[in-house]
């Protein structure tokens, strides 16, 4: 019998009435033929309620006992729905995570989870009750009650569907899934049906805040179908799993309080990047949107966006990183916003980025930035046009129509996408091993790409349709195009460098040079062979210390970067073909990844 995991967050079973509502979308799941797991949270804002009290007793309260306080949000909420479960009728069973069998260490408000057990839950099962467990928690191995880290009701929930391995795993949250783009800045914005999960995870980090990320990646992880489904309706949500060919663009995002910094007439050399990076980590500021084009006369340039608030240190920052390297000037600005493009499909569609920029061209907004993954494509733009901008994108991409649904996992298809281990005892190790390093492991990925080369168009005309009439023209000869990088333009002209792979180079070259005639002074330069690394993970705008920490591995190589881009879940720099393979190894052990 398939087994289905449903959790419902604090606003889901904040009153009576949304607790009965959820007890009967389980009594319904398991009517369905399911059987049935409920991971519940505390209710609303009884956290709170409870920190507050807790203050009142101490100014500094033991951290064994805020765990064992809070804990009791859970366990209150787990009760009170096996109470309306049996009330429609059916058996139900609610447990607390020790009773589960969730064994942690001792290190109470962000506790580890170093074994798991699912013979209890099994049993209950069986016997044909609703399993009711408590999220967020578990206890040491000396029965003390231990709450986990952020996000810790999704992490219980993934983790039991993954030890399970059910079919699906359901969050039930208060909106009716993840949309095309914020329907309060677009009112066309409509429900995606599917997503695949790198895609969740560039949205998610982007503030599509329905889920914690370490979740997504770790529901990526073991290959756990998730549905966000709205707690409040009948709607089937949306579909996160590996999916067959998806939509060109599955989804938008809007920054908008961003400022850009730029550290200009740096010396081209390894090190420097590295440099800037720990002056950034030191502070902490989340530096995001970063773009480092090819040297020019032996001067590089590398720009990057911080939020608004954090734009005073950051200039702090940058003149500290100035005077370590004894060169450079910086710029900054204000009043710029970022928009985002996100889907799996542009992997093998060309042309994506160039109907992004015609669009754009359209309404006559001018590109500052270009940044771009293999499923992301990000542009920095005035932040008084950036909901015309959002809106226009949304529109030329025609995101406001449902498109006929690609194959996706379904109930069956998920057990066949399990992974391939000997044992449910072998599977629960796996589990274990991986949440116990969740919050160690931000870069859980290094990848290198030695199938590419790069071609820059120096001096082109820093004004709207530039950057289209250049990549509808790539897209008119079918070349794929990977990175795209262009920096802040101070001078009226811009530099626009792209890789693409190495058998397109000379078609590629053919219609940049036709196309630099056409612009005064403009010309074009390549290499025929560049390599690509890679790093990949979450949380890399929040988590300051990766950019230092891959820089830094990269410079005590005596390796040099040619390109930076970035996306929510990538950093990447172009290097020379000759240093991918040392690069890659350095990274691998600077990550601890070997």
């Amino acid at each position: 019998m398939s087994i289905i995991v449903q959790k419902f967050g604090g606003t889901s079973v904040a009153n009576a009435d949304k607790i009965r509502a959820a007890a009967a979308r389980a009594v319904a799941t398991k009517q369905a033929g399911h059987q049935v797991v409920m991971v519940v949270s505390a209710r609303g804002k009884k956290t709170d309620e409870l920190v507050r009290l807790a203050a009142e007793m101490s100014d500094q309260p033991a951290a064994r006992e805020m765990d064992m306080l809070l804990s009791t949000g859970e366990q209150e909420s787990v009760s009170l729905m096996a109470m309306a479960v049996h009330s429609l009728g059916e058996k139900a069973v609610s447990l607390t995570g020790g009773q589960i069998g969730i064994i942690t260490d001792s290190t109470f408000s962000k506790a580890r989870i170093e074994s798991i057990s699912t013979e209890r839950i099994r049993k209950h099962l069986d016997a044909g009750e609703i399993v009711i467990a408590c999220g967020f928690q578990g206890v040491d191995p000396e029965m003390n009650i231990t709450t986990l880290g952020r996000g810790g009701s999704d992490t219980t929930a993934t983790a039991l569907a993954a030890a399970l391995k059910a079919d699906e795993c359901q969050i039930y949250t208060d909106v009716e899934g993840v949309f095309t783009t914020d329907p309060r800045v677009v009112t066309e914005a409509r429900k995606v049906s599917q997503l695949a999960y790198d895609e969740m995870l560039e949205l998610a980090s982007l503030g599509a805040g329905v889920m914690h990320s370490r979740s997504i990646e770790f529901a990526k992880k073991f290959r756990v179908p998730l549905r966000v489904r709205p707690s409040f309706a009948d709607g089937e949500g949306t579909l996160i799993a590996n999916l067959g060919e998806s939509r060109v663009v599955s989804g938008l995002a809007l920054a908008r309080n961003e400022a850009r910094v730029t550290l200009a007439d740096l010396p081209d050399q390894p090190g420097v990047t590295s440099s800037i990076f720990a002056c950034m980590s030191k502070r902490k500021i989340p530096v995001d949107m970063v773009v480092q084009n090819v040297a020019v006369d032996g001067k590089a340039t590398v720009s990057f966006t911080v939020p608004e608030g954090d734009l005073a240190d950051t200039l702090t920052a940058a003149n500290e990183a100035v005077k370590i390297l004894g060169a450079g000037t910086i710029r900054s600005g204000t009043n710029v916003a970022k928009v985002s493009v996100v889907g799996s499909g542009m992997q093998s569609h060309s042309g994506v980025a160039a109907q992004m920029f015609q669009t754009l061209l359209e309404k006559g907004i001018n590109l500052e930035m270009i940044t771009t993954s293999e499923i992301k494509i990000s542009v920095l733009v005035e932040r008084d046009r950036c909901d015309e901008a959002l809106l226009a994108v949304h529109q030329g991409f025609h995101m406001e129509t449902e498109l006929p649904q690609s194959p996706a996992v379904g109930i069956q298809q998920a057990k066949e996408q399990r992974l391939d281990v000997n044992s449910d005892e072998k599977l629960l190790s796996e589990i274990v091993g991986k949440l116990a390093n969740m919050e160690d492991i931000v870069v859980s990925e290094v990848l290198l790409d030695e199938s590419q080369s790069r071609v820059t168009l120096h001096h082109i005309p820093d004004l709207p349709g530039s950057s289209s009439q250049l990549f509808s023209a790539v897209a008119n000869k079918n070349i794929m195009v990977d990175m795209i990088v262009q920096n802040v333009s101070d001078t009226g002209h811009a530099e626009v460098s792209f890789t693409i792979p190495r058998t397109d180079l000379q078609k590629c070259l053919a219609l940049a040079e036709d196309l630099a005639a056409s612009w005064e002074n403009a010309t074009v330069s390549h290499e025929a062979e560049i390599d690509k690394l890679t790093v990949v993970g979450i949380g890399l705008r929040t988590h300051t210390g990766v950019g230092e920490r891959m820089f830094k591995a990269l410079a005590d190589a005596n390796i040099n970067i040619q390109m930076i881009n970035t996306s929510e879940i990538r950093m990447s720099a172009v290097v020379d073909s000759k240093a991918g393979q040392a690069g890659f190894e350095s990274l691998q052990n600077a990550f601890h990844l070997r």
